[in-house]
């Protein structure tokens, strides 16, 4: 119980530290945010926990495929923030991301990779 408290809390942690930095600088806030925190926490959870090289190198793989398909998120976010308000732009910004990943899936398909679970 005592790990699972541990893992929340550093999880949880990073989140609050990237939305306080943020607070006080755009850049060092989404520096902090671009670095890959949550992946590199889940995969030493996945090494401490399973001891499985093979499920710790899946977990990397798949991350990096299933990171493509976000980033028009990332461009349409700020650009539609400017002409609408905020929550019209996160549900437009969220469904733009949803078929980016669903397009995405049939790219990665052609490439040999089968992302759909």
């Amino acid at each position: 119980m005592g790990w699972l408290v541990v893992k929340y809390l550093s999880t949880a942690g990073i989140v609050v530290l990237v939305s306080e930095v943020a607070k006080r600088s755009d850049k060092l806030g989404a520096l902090i945010a671009a670095l890959p925190l949550v992946t590199i926490l889940a995969l030493i959870w996945l090494h401490i926990e399973t001891g499985s090289q093979e499920k710790v190198a899946n977990h990397a793989w798949y991350t990096f495929w299933y990171v493509v398909p976000t980033l028009p998120m990332f461009l349409t976010f700020p650009f539609l923030l400017g002409r609408i308000v905020f929550w019209p732009t996160m549900v437009t910004s969220a469904a733009i991301t949803v078929a980016s990943f669903w397009l995405f899936t049939f790219v990665a398909r052609y490439f040999g990779v089968e992302l759909t679970p």
